[in-house]
């Protein structure tokens, strides 16, 4: 009996160690390889958040925005010197950013880097583990960040997202004569969990593994993922009516979408605008009634209007069609549909490649997608001018965005004394609250900033992660803007809010700003989102005539 008894024991007591580990990560051992994968691993997007992961961001943002516990109102909530702003100065310098580890910061972005220096505390050392010139951290030609898919200056903006880790605590200085603008993206990781602390160089193994990642980048219009034993593509040319829906495919889990491709048949310019605006997809997860995914075709691929060639990490559009790697869990079934509400039968061919799960898929997150324009406009007048990319109540992973803006026709509309950049599109801040917080974790400096480039410029380029795909000479026109976090994903474990700053009407001195959008990300199984199919002619209104 005492014997049983101690078996009994013994076997509840490990099962809940196994139970509280599975959920907690206890004592989580991290390489730095592992997490360098974390830059072009799809697949880890779907695992739930633990307890006490998050990411968030130090930002130069203007401080005099706040918001007023006493009251429960927001001040300056429009203030726009996002350049003054940082934590406090230390002699000469300013403390740009302090953070608590385990942790590591993903991705460092700035206007303009100039001949101040970084200076990057670790683990409380008295010491720098990096000095250097803040221009230098941008340097993609020599170590310790000499990897170009990483590290770049694209149409201005200076970007890194060479991972710098630290177990206890991480402070970044910033020396009179840095430069302008800056943001920090961090994550911090669940307690008990470790990771190899950052000390100014990178070891053999560990440049390997961001050669790897860097090579990985590189071939983005490639899956990211691993090849797989057991996937299967199926492919289908099809043909469909106006005003009718087809299903693209119907499968029986546990399985994961792994890629969807498309590739349109051949029509002119203004043909292929209307059918990737007209064109809507649906994407359900085990029998579920509500979509996790609906968009327009054009606009899910991560740009619009019409056929614009870019390449990210996971979507993109090429000569040789449009391709989506997200990762896509379902435990009971997959239904892919598409319809048309257009006027005109459309023909496309579509790809759709998958593989089964072994075990645990229903404890997977599901993939959302969804397309609005001005969805839940936030009615609360001290939060102007906060534009709502997405609100969700659940527990999830926030994935980034595609961004479409039809900018004030100043030229056509001849506003008196209006010149180019009068009404500049680009100053918006992005800012998230994570799981009911009042003021955002993520505070942005502009909506160029996000998106990685600086200064207004019209240049268009892509990357891995962040892309200005479309520019008609910024106040002219249509701008398409894709960013995508992958390692830098933002967990939240009972609710997520993004709002983006927009500083214009729709419709003003008989001109036009509109904005609408694709958000992606990642929620708890068998939990709906609350946004739903727009009708076309919603859609249509995005693009006015000129």
């Amino acid at each position: 009996m005492n014997h049983l008894l101690t078996e009994r024991t013994i076997h509840v007591a490990v099962s809940i160690i196994l139970f509280v580990t599975q959920f907690v990560g206890a004592d989580e051992v991290l390489t730095y390889s592992d997490i360098v994968e974390r830059l072009y691993n799809l697949e880890r997007l779907a695992d739930l958040p633990l307890p006490g992961e998050k990411c968030a961001a130090w930002t130069s943002t203007d401080r005099a925005a706040s918001y007023n516990q006493q009251t429960g109102r927001y001040e300056n909530w429009a203030a726009n010197a996002d350049g003054d702003g940082f934590i406090h100065r230390q002699g000469s310098a300013i403390v740009a950013a302090e953070m608590k580890g385990p942790g590591v910061t993903w991705r460092i972005w700035s206007a303009e880097a100039r001949d101040g220096h970084i200076k990057i505390y670790i683990d409380d050392a008295n010491q720098p583990a990096l000095d250097i010139p803040f221009k230098d951290y941008f340097d993609n030609t020599t170590d310790p960040f000499g990897y170009a898919e990483l590290v770049h200056i694209k149409a201005r903006g200076n970007n890194s997202f060479v991972p710098i880790c630290y177990q206890k605590s991480c402070r970044i200085l910033l020396e009179e004569g840095w430069g302008r603008y800056y943001q920090i993206t961090y994550s911090t990781f669940s307690q008990g969990t470790r990771v190899p602390s950052f000390r100014g160089s990178f070891i053999e193994k560990d440049k390997s593994a961001l050669i790897k990642a860097n090579e990985t980048l590189a071939r983005r219009g490639n899956d990211p993922k691993p090849p797989h034993i057991d996937e299967h593509s199926i492919g289908q040319t099809i043909n469909i009516p106006p005003g009718e829906k087809v299903k693209l495919i119907e499968l029986n889990g546990p399985r994961a979408i792994t890629a969807i491709r498309v590739l349109l048949d051949k029509y002119d310019d203004q043909d292929i605008a209307d059918i990737l605006r007209e064109l809507a997809l649906t994407i359900k997860w085990d029998g579920e009634s509500t979509p996790a995914v609906w968009a327009p075709l054009g606009d899910f691929f991560g740009t619009s209007p019409g056929y614009n060639s870019y390449r990210s990490l996971p979507m993109g559009m090429t000569d040789s069609g449009f391709y989506s790697f997200w990762f896509m869990p379902f435990s009971k079934g997959c239904l892919i549909e598409l319809t048309n509400d257009g006027k005109s039968a459309r023909t496309l061919r579509f790809t759709v490649s998958h593989r089964p799960l072994t075990n645990g898929s229903e404890k997977l997150l599901r993939f959302h997608a969804k397309w609005h324009g001005d969805a839940f406009l936030i009615q609360n007048k001290d939060r102007w001018p906060d534009w709502p990319l997405l609100f969700t109540k659940v527990h999830g992973r926030f994935c980034g965005l595609a961004l479409h803006v039809w900018n004030p026709r100043w030229i056509k509309h001849g506003f008196e004394g209006a010149k180019p950049g009068d009404y500049w599109w680009g100053e918006g801040d992005e800012k998230f609250f994570v799981d009911g917080e009042r003021y955002p974790s993520t505070f942005g400096t502009g909506t160029e900033d996000y998106f990685g480039f600086a200064w207004a410029t019209p240049v268009k380029y892509d990357s891995a992660f962040q892309c200005q795909i479309l520019n008609q000479n910024n106040s002219n026109g249509h701008i398409s803007l894709a960013r995508f976090q992958i390692a830098d994903n933002v967990p939240f474990q009972r609710s997520f809010e993004a709002v983006l700053e927009k500083y214009y009407p729709n419709q003003w001195n008989g001109s036009y700003t509109l904005y609408d959008t694709v958000v992606y990300w990642y929620q708890a199984a068998g939990t709906d989102d609350p946004y739903v199919p727009v009708p076309i002619e919603k859609r249509m209104d995005c693009y006015p005539n000129p």
